[in-house]
């Protein structure tokens, strides 16, 4: 695509461009969307241009120093200047969507922390019940009466179970 020369246009004509952009991103529902949406608007260098970007606000809201930043990811002064101007005095737009970003990020580290825990902890409790499903058969049972009666407190599962092995032994 030719270099075009934004400030040739006036300012109705560049609102009306950036408000039918600002529309068109909108509409994207999920990240499947938006990621083909760019991929068919933007050149992989462009994308990446933003990402990085994206890379040296995160740096600068962890508290890196510029030279620290220019390092890692290869950018000039210019950019992180840039970058730090839009993330103080900009329209918010950095700030609330890196702190989503941060809590998902967040969740999904618990996530994984609690998957690690319940597949991969071999003594704990549940998984030796799954190993020896007849030495924890009791707790098996209560465990299966929690689940389809819906019972919470353990009054009522004791009264259940008393019920279900009156029938048993029928």
């Amino acid at each position: 695509m030719a270099r075009f020369n934004h400030y040739k246009l006036n300012q109705k004509e560049k609102m009306g461009l950036l408000d039918e952009f600002y529309t068109m991103v909108s509409y994207l529902k999920d990240k499947k969307e938006v990621e083909n949406f760019f991929k068919d608007l933007l050149s992989e260098g462009e994308a990446i241009m933003l990402a990085r970007r994206i890379q040296v606000a995160k740096k600068l809201l962890e508290g890196l120093t510029f030279e620290k930043i220019k390092k890692q990811l290869k950018v000039g002064f210019d950019t992180i200047t840039s970058v730090q101007h839009w993330l103080m005095e900009g329209f918010g737009g950095y700030l609330k969507t890196l702190q989503k970003d941060l809590v998902e990020q967040i969740k999904n580290e618990k996530e994984r922390i609690r998957g690690i825990n319940k597949t991969n902890d071999s003594f704990s409790f549940e998984a030796l019940k799954k190993k020896y499903p007849l030495h924890f058969l009791l707790f098996n049972i209560f465990d299966e009466i929690k689940i389809e009666e819906g019972v919470k407190n353990e009054r009522n599962l004791i009264k259940k179970a008393k019920e279900i092995f009156k029938k048993i032994k029928k």
